[in-house]
Formats: structure tokens, C-alpha cells, sequence
């Protein structure tokens, strides 16, 4: 138990955040007809949009005097101005995040991870990004798996 020697209790805290944004999956790394075969309906140029739905997840000890891994106000509060007022209703690929890759939702979720990783009430162990009812991707971080991994 806290306060006979241990350390206090560590739990997983995650939170939802809602947004909606458009993109276009496209690479100038591809001419036309490579970037429609690759990515399909998504190569629109018009690009199309989706309803996120972004669960981050935070590690940490139980305060004991408020019972909480870390201060919900404060975390909407950065969400609200990190995440939320420069994502939604936007169209991503105008966004510095994908200046200079592919607006796909992993690198959605990288982006994310990014973000909330400045969140200072907690340690930041993942996010998982929906997409559509059908996708989904999480990121906890890190990169250059082993050679064989997958």
C-alpha cells in the first residue's frame, strides 16, 4: 500500500477525442497513374473525409490525494488547443505534419503521438486512431523494428 514504504499505485488512464477532417492519399514520389493504383478512391483529388475518433493513453501513479493518473481539465485543455483547433474540420494534407509525407492515418496516429507526448500531467503509452468502423491504428512510440519482426 501507498505511504508504508511502496510506491504509490500506477493505473492507465485513456481519453476520446472526437474530429473530422479531409485528406488526399498522394506522394509526389508517384506520378498519377502509380498514385490512383496505389491508393485508390483515396487518391480523389478532391480527397474526402472521415469522422476520427483518437483514444490516448497515459501510465502513471495514482495521486493520492486527488485519485486521478493526471488532471483531466488539464489534458482536454491541451487537447483542445493541440490537437482539436488544428485538426478538426480541416483538410490534413495543409497541415505542417504532412508537409512532407503521406496523410495516411498511421502517420495520422504518429502525429498524434507527437502531440500528446508534450502533455506534461502524464507519460504518454499510446494512442489508437479509428478511422473508419473498419480501421483502426495505434502507435506507442518508436521506430526500425528488427529485420524479420514482421
Amino acid at each position: 500500500m501507498a505511504g508504508q514504504g511502496q510506491g504509490a499505485p500506477i493505473a492507465e488512464f485513456s481519453r476520446r477525442y472526437h474530429f473530422s477532417a479531409s485528406h488526399r492519399l498522394h506522394t509526389e514520389a508517384y506520378d498519377a497513374e502509380r498514385n490512383r493504383a496505389v491508393f485508390g478512391k483515396c487518391n480523389n483529388p478532391h480527397g474526402h473525409g472521415h469522422n476520427y475518433a483518437v483514444q490516448v493513453t497515459f501510465r502513471g501513479p495514482v495521486d493520492a490525494v486527488t485519485g486521478m493518473v493526471c488532471d483531466l481539465g488539464e489534458l482536454d485543455g491541451f487537447a483542445r488547443t493541440h490537437l482539436l483547433e488544428r485538426f478538426d474540420h480541416t483538410n490534413l494534407n495543409t497541415l505542417e505534419h504532412f508537409e512532407k509525407t503521406v496523410s495516411t492515418t498511421e502517420n495520422l496516429s504518429i502525429a498524434v503521438y507527437e502531440i500528446f507526448q508534450q502533455f506534461a500531467g502524464a507519460r504518454l503509452e499510446r494512442v489508437h486512431v479509428e478511422e473508419t468502423s473498419n480501421n483502426s491504428f495505434d502507435y506507442a512510440g518508436g521506430s526500425d523494428m528488427p529485420v524479420g519482426s514482421i
